[in-house]
Formats: C-alpha cells, structure tokens, sequence
C-alpha cells in the first residue's frame, strides 16, 4: 500500500461507489426512474438497467486496476471517459425533459469523479 495518496483513495472510492450504483439501477430501475421522474415504460426500465450493468461492469474493472500494483493507467483513462459520457447523457436527457433536473446532481458526482480521476492519471505520469 506504498505511495496511495488521496487521490488513489478517492478514485478507489469512486469506482466502489459506481459498482453498487450500477448494481441497484440493474436491480431497481423502477425505483431510480421514479426518483429522477423517468418514464417507466418496459423499454426505459431494461435500458435504464443495462446502463446499470455497464455502470458496475466499468465500476469494477477500474477498481479491479486500482488494486494492482501496475495501475493501468489506460483502464482509469477509459473509465474517466465513461464518467465524462454520464455527464453528456444526462446533461441531454433533462435538455430533453426525459429526467428531472435532479438528475444534474448525479452528473455532477460524475463530473466531480471524472476530474479526480484524470488528475490521479495525471500525478502517475504520462497521460494514457
């Protein structure tokens, strides 16, 4: 556990806290869509869970890199992307007024968590 220093911490915590996001949208589509005044229509609950099993699936391939000791620096800039993507999408899912502006608090946290991620690949070198 040599050299982890907060940002390795809190990308650590990002990509743990993604994983359980991911699980309870794959689980409880309906209960998430409600939150955000989603549609709950069959469609939007099955894509609304597929994002949810790309969400732990990313989650837990980053973690799964912060564990070992290499870091792959390419899987933290790739899953930094994905946050980036999160905070497009539902950025035009509320322009579109398929989500309640409360969604933007999400996208926030992902926004948040997509800077500290690229300045924790920052502090480990070369940029992927």
């Amino acid at each position: 556990m040599r050299n982890r220093h907060l940002l390795f911490w809190l990308v650590a915590a990002i990509a743990a806290l993604t994983v359980v996001s991911g699980i309870v949208q794959i689980l409880w589509p309906a209960v998430i869509l409600r939150s955000i005044s989603g549609a709950q229509i069959p469609a939007s609950l099955y894509f609304f869970g597929l994002v949810g099993m790309f969400m732990a699936l990313f989650g837990g391939a980053l973690l799964h890199g912060m564990l070992n000791p290499a870091r792959n620096k390419v899987l933290i800039f790739w899953a930094g992307l994905q946050k980036f993507g999160a905070v497009a999408g539902a950025g035009i899912g509320v322009a579109q007024g398929i989500f309640s502006a409360l969604v933007l608090l999400m996208a926030g946290f992902d926004f948040v968590s997509a800077i500290i991620m690229m300045a924790y690949l920052l502090s480990l070198g070369h940029a992927a």
